[in-house]
């Protein structure tokens, strides 16, 4: 089969590899119809190079037909139309049974002192291949898989692997009061869906983000937009009088305007791995011009909801000015299981609540992969959501 590879950093390669095949009882095999380029894609294009190795497979946003089942596998058969979460949960462990898949602990990477497995995510994840490709193995999946219907176009559903789910968990950890205003900081994908979530939900919705095109997508689904500036925390507290209630975090350590921190982010990368990786787990730091406008921002008592991945360990925290404000932090990679059920309706819904008919800008072959990872992370092209076709 074909499939997009990583060949070191901001080289992706689409190249033939060998076709998956079923290798436990609970796995199933996918024909993916359609995967799409993730933002969290971009740190394993840019950052994470050192846990990273040639010809490993990408993506973690797929959905397909289930062309083979493992003998243990009984809710799920060939034929059905699946969406596939991007973190790998078994559904029993005492961990799943609290609705916390992506702490897994039958798929805990335990070497790396990590959750729950993921696909196409590194060796910090487990390796597992992911699914840019034709076909996909999907470990637990008489679990994980989630049935959808075959009458709607793909991206209705597609984005239950992860970005949709990501943004609703963002929101509802960002624990918005009734009438209350929440601050969305980043309008890639999951900022998008968050901020129409918020909307959809009754709350004032106000977005930042230094992209023009995406702050106009933001504003046809009723949200007010900001540029980003060094006043942005004045303009949100001018703008409600005492700051944001809750705060959402969907930007992450690609934050821009943190000089020093790409800084070594750059020199990470150009270390041996053995050696990066020991900088990444002791010394590395995040870009936080986001973070720390967010702090700043978020009104006294407010709420900050991280749904944005920061990596670096050493990522400095103005703990006196979160202490004193009394804000509470909430963060963690999404429980993608935990809320489809919820989310499912949303998609099917024919008035389309969340607005996932214009989400995406760019819908191309698979093969086009290589360059498209390029102009999602240089922001080209009007860039916000890829979807690929194999």
């Amino acid at each position: 089969m074909k499939a997009l590879t990583w060949q070191g950093k901001r080289n992706i390669e689409y190249i033939e590899v060998p076709d998956p095949q079923i290798q436990e009882p609970s796995d199933i095999i996918i024909k993916v119809t359609s995967t799409a380029i993730c933002g969290s894609d971009l740190h394993l294009y840019e950052l994470l190079g050192p846990y990273m190795h040639a010809g490993d497979i990408v993506g973690h946003e797929t959905m397909g037909v289930v062309q083979e089942v493992g003998s243990g596998v009984h809710r799920i058969k060939v034929g059905d139309r699946v969406v596939i979460p991007f973190n790998v949960s078994c559904g029993h462990c005492w961990m799943c049974e609290r609705g916390l898949q992506s702490q897994c602990e039958t798929t805990q990477v335990r070497s790396q002192g990590k959750g729950a497995a993921f696909l196409g995510y590194s060796e910090l994840y487990g390796s597992v291949p992911g699914g840019q490709a034709e076909f996909l193995r999907v470990p637990h999946g008489d679990y994980g898989a989630m049935l959808v219907g075959k009458e709607l176009p793909d991206h209705r559903y597609l984005f239950l692997s992860d970005i949709l789910p990501t943004a609703w968990q963002g929101v509802h950890y960002a624990n918005v009061p009734e009438g209350g205003t929440l601050a969305v900081f980043g309008l890639g994908p999951v900022g998008q869906l968050a901020a129409r979530i918020g909307v959809h939900l009754g709350h004032r919705v106000i977005a930042i983000d230094p992209v023009a095109e995406r702050r106009d997508m933001a504003a046809h689904h009723g949200v007010e937009v900001l540029d980003f500036s060094k006043d942005v925390a004045a303009e949100l507290q001018e703008m409600t009088q005492r700051g944001p209630d809750s705060i959402l975090d969907a930007v992450g350590m690609e934050a821009h305007g943190s000089a020093g921190a790409k800084v070594m982010q750059t020199a990470t990368g150009l270390m041996p791995d053995k050696v990066a990786q020991k900088a990444m787990e002791t010394i590395s730091v995040d870009p936080t011009s986001v973070l720390h406008t967010a702090i700043a921002a978020v009104r006294r008592g407010g709420t900050l909801s991280l749904s944005g991945v920061y990596a670096g360990k050493a990522t400095p925290m103005p703990l006196v000015d979160m202490f004193d404000k009394q804000i509470q932090l909430r963060e963690g990679q999404c429980n993608v299981r935990s809320w489809t059920e919820t989310l499912l309706p949303f998609t099917e819904d024919t008035a389309d609540p969340l607005g996932l008919d214009d989400l995406v800008t760019h819908s191309e072959p698979l093969s086009r992969g290589p360059e498209l990872y390029e102009t999602f992370q240089k922001k080209q092209d009007g860039c916000i959501k890829v979807v690929l076709k194999p």
